[in-house]
């Protein structure tokens, strides 16, 4: 718990930096567009249908488009500029809808009398119907409020650090304690920040001037924080620190702690870790240096950026292919290759391997028609699952998409009967689970390698030559150990890398 609770200050901030500025623009752009909707009513229907049709978009598949938007402009794609762009989207439409249906509620007679007294539209307006709507607007953006703060949860793959990086972290490591922070943070502040939107409708309702003040200073006081922790990094006199990125998955939790104390170690520079991207996401932020390391997989490279078929190469051979592409297509360097290699496999409970007589993938064939297969978000929109197909024809009854440490529970219990599995896991041991051999080399190999963008191997060649020293440095076995410690022990990941980097920096030692 004192664990969880020393990143609560940086990923709290970051989580109110986000949904306080996410807020006030949505707020800012609703309020007079849904003023302009009432008063030219040509634009009420396009403007409710267009914020309505942004609300029917999946939180989090918002989030991701906005990467790809952003790089074809040239802007930061990963960070804090996607995510507060798809907040801000979500906030629009409560906030919208609740403007344009509190001044439209406003009684005919009501609004007759002010044309009486010789009112003009913009005194109507303004005198008569905002504050008569008020109530309703202000619940508009109570929801807007509560929506916000909770889909800011889900800006940790987009690489904006919030809360929910407790949350995608714990899930992925089986931390409870992690996942039970963050909601409850998250939940805590969603209930604060409506709290003061409500005591602020309240005052000024009820002409109560000191509940007014008082919530209008909290408030003041929440988004000058907000700002000047923002701003302040980016004002600083100081050296950048080195980012390094890693995917939504325990060996990269690992690993990328592990680069990042081993560069802190051996150097003076300060690191910054941006976790849980995906794939996509991760090889695209290093492609436009907006990360400067992370560790990626030969086959993946293969499959998604070389976009390449079958691999009928031996490991050495692939990795010399992913090495020239790189350098020749992205001008970004392999600094290391770790030693290990983690594969996607199929794998089955040992206890139904053996009943069915299954040691390879083919012999699985006959039996798919009756067994259910998981895998985790990526593999079956992977090329890799659709090579596996065409070589092997499997047909399974079912295929269910799920997390991945959610995937192991579920061929434990007998939810799915096959699920694609990750070679280096050190969970095919613990559930007692058996590898079926890919006996007709559908999968490429997946060697574990550190790759570095074009701007950092310029700026810092002292370390990516300090990274050279990881050259097979960690073993399959070694791996497996150091991931079931994670998923199994329940050990932290960066506790995990610091015993890992003390041994390679033990080994480095004696080998000089």
């Amino acid at each position: 718990m004192a664990e969880q609770l020393a990143l609560l200050p940086n990923y709290l901030t970051a989580h109110l930096q986000l949904s306080l500025l996410a807020l006030l623009v949505s707020t800012a752009v609703s309020i007079p567009l849904g003023i302009a909707a009432t008063r030219s009513h040509w634009l009420e229907q396009p403007t409710l249908a267009l914020a309505s049709v942004i609300q029917t978009i999946p939180s989090l598949a918002l989030l991701a488009v906005m990467v790809p938007v952003l790089a074809s402009l040239g802007l930061r794609s990963i960070g804090f500029l996607p995510a507060f762009l798809g907040l801000t989207l979500y906030g629009l439409l409560p906030v919208l809808r609740n403007t344009v249906t509190g001044i439209a509620g406003v009684e005919p007679s009501i609004k007759e009398a002010a044309r009486g007294v010789g009112m003009t539209r913009n005194q109507q307006l303004r005198l008569v119907e905002l504050p008569l709507a008020m109530p309703v607007i202000v619940a508009g953006v109570r929801t807007a409020t509560v929506w916000i703060v909770g889909i800011a949860t889900l800006s940790t793959p987009v690489g904006a650090t919030s809360l929910g990086n407790y949350i995608f972290s714990g899930l992925q490591t089986r931390n409870y304690v992690s996942i039970l922070v963050g909601c409850v943070a998250a939940a805590a502040l969603a209930l604060l920040l409506d709290s003061l939107v409500r005591q602020l409708e309240n005052g000024l309702v009820h002409k109560q001037r000191g509940r007014s003040i008082a919530a209008l200073t909290v408030i003041i006081i929440l988004y000058g924080y907000a700002t000047l922790t923002l701003t302040a990094p980016r004002t600083a006199n100081q050296e950048r620190p080195v980012v390094i990125g890693s995917k939504t998955f325990t060996e990269q939790y690992i690993l990328s702690q592990t680069i990042a104390k081993w560069i802190e170690r051996e150097t003076n520079r300060s690191t910054e870790l941006v976790q849980s991207l995906g794939s996509i996401v991760a090889f695209d932020a290093l492609d436009s240096n907006e990360i400067d390391i992370y560790v990626d997989y030969t086959g993946t490279l293969w499959a998604n950026e070389m976009e390449r078929g079958n691999i009928q190469m031996n490991r050495a051979d692939t990795l010399d292919g992913v090495r020239n592409f790189l350098r020749d297509r992205h001008n970004i360097s392999v600094a290391a290759s770790l030693g290990f290699e983690n594969a996607y496999a199929l794998a089955m409970r040992t206890n139904d391997a053996q009943r069915l007589n299954l040691n390879n993938i083919s012999d699985l064939v006959r039996h798919a028609p009756s067994l259910t297969i998981g895998g985790d978000y990526e593999f079956f929109a992977r090329p890799e699952w659709v090579t596996i197909q065409n070589q092997y024809g499997l047909n399974f009854i079912n295929q269910r998409t799920m997390d991945s440490t959610l995937m192991y529970e579920a061929i434990a219990t007998r939810a799915v009967d096959v699920i694609s599995a990750f070679s280096s896991d050190g969970r095919i041991a613990a559930y007692d689970l058996t590898v079926l051999n890919d006996d007709r080399n559908a999968i490429p190999p997946y060697d574990a390698v550190i790759l570095v963008s074009e701007q950092f191997a310029d700026e810092s060649p002292d370390i990516v030559t300090l990274l050279t020293q990881l050259e097979g440095a960690i073993d399959i076995t070694r791996m497996r150990e150091l991931n079931l410690r994670v998923d199994e022990d329940g050990e932290s990941p960066s506790n995990v890398a610091t015993s890992l980097v003390n041994e390679l920096a033990s080994s480095a030692l004696r080998g000089r």
